[in-house]
């Protein structure tokens, strides 16, 4: 998974990217691209409970996008995000004098910059299509489908909205694919706070801004880059005091990733054993064999079965002897919802 950091210079977004990465952000002006870990206390759990050698956490891939100026660097800006499968944009709030704003603080307006620039991009883009199509329309039989579609797409940009707004059934979202839409990728707001904003809960223009995140069903997560910055270098005591003061139950990557689960429709299962406890992450919705192929393609292709049981029942018994003297431990087939939290043994032959 790939997720664009993008904001106006100033914003925060290499200091967030620090915090999410624990690695430095380059001042070469181009995009960095690093990898961060989501904590998950559940794998921390397993591991403890079978005595794991190894532990390996869920990761996203994160890509610090230089800063965003309107009228300046467009063409650079839209080729950077073009491939990331989700955008967090930081937007500034903090007032520091040793970090001037090149604009004045004010993250309604800052977004509203990024929100245009992605608006009019797929504008452009929609538009080249339809006159494209339109000279197409008696020689393609499948034009006036597509035609209808875009026609949609149309009608949600005139409305200044993005096109994940856009309520499509399956076909018409398969049409829909073979187009880069910038205003299709999911979109998270990352309000950039001071350890007094924080505290207060309030911000300048925030009532605007949530007010538009809301018209376009945006989520909103409040964070202080620089102090979690300084928080996830203490110790996990002081770390956890400092972050009570703040009134923070979880890490801004936490917030971030669990947000992102959310928003793209993803969930967790676990492979656990003395070996190792591994985190993978795969679509609400996914048969057993499709997660058995995130595993391995072999694992996918032999499938025979999978041995299941949910992390709550396997915490709570304390042992998988036990969740077998409970009748809690199930044989599933290839077709099997998997479910979030489900702690899964494969079985396969090749």
């Amino acid at each position: 998974m790939k997720i664009g950091i993008i904001g106006k210079p100033q914003a925060g977004k290499s200091t967030l990217f620090r915090l999410l990465t624990n690695h430095a952000a380059s001042a070469n002006g181009k995009v960095q691209m690093a990898v961060g870990r989501i904590p998950d206390s559940r794998v921390d759990v397993l591991a403890r409970l079978h005595n794991s050698r190894k532990v390996t956490y869920a990761t996203i891939d994160f890509w610090d996008v230089p800063g965003f100026q309107p009228g300046r660097n467009s063409l650079d800006f839209l080729q950077s995000v073009r491939d990331v499968d989700s955008l967090v944009a930081v937007l500034r709030a903090f007032d520091e004098e040793t970090v001037p704003s090149l604009t004045g603080i004010q993250p309604y307006e800052d977004f509203n910059d990024l929100q245009q620039e992605l608006l009019l991009a797929d504008w452009m883009l929609l538009e080249t299509r339809l006159e494209r199509l339109a000279g197409q329309r008696t020689k393609n039989p499948k034009a006036g489908e597509e035609l209808a579609v875009l026609e949609k797409c149309r009608e949600t940009l005139e409305q200044d909205l993005p096109l994940r707004q856009l309520e499509l059934n399956s076909e018409e979202e398969k049409l829909l694919r073979t187009y880069d839409f910038f205003t299709k990728k999911p979109l998270i707001a990352v309000v950039n706070l001071d350890e007094e904003q924080m505290h207060a809960d309030s911000y300048p223009q925030q009532a605007a801004l949530e007010a538009e995140l809301a018209r376009i069903s945006v989520p909103l997560i409040k964070v202080s880059a620089q102090i979690e910055t300084e928080i996830s270098e203490l110790d996990a005591e002081d770390a956890r005091v400092f972050m009570e003061e703040l009134g923070v139950s979880e890490s801004g990557i936490a917030r971030i990733a669990n947000t992102v689960y959310r928003h793209l429709g993803l969930i967790s299962f676990f492979t656990a054993g003395e070996k190792e406890v591994h985190s993978w992450t795969i679509n609400l919705g996914d048969t057993a064999r499709r997660a058995a192929g995130k595993i391995h393609s072999d694992i996918e292709r032999g499938f025979i079965r999978a041995e299941v049981v949910a992390y709550e029942d396997l915490v709570r018994c304390g042992s998988m002897q036990k969740v077998k003297e409970e009748g809690l431990f199930r044989l599933e087939g290839k077709d099997y919802i998997v479910q979030d939290g489900d702690v899964i043994t494969f079985r396969f032959n090749v």
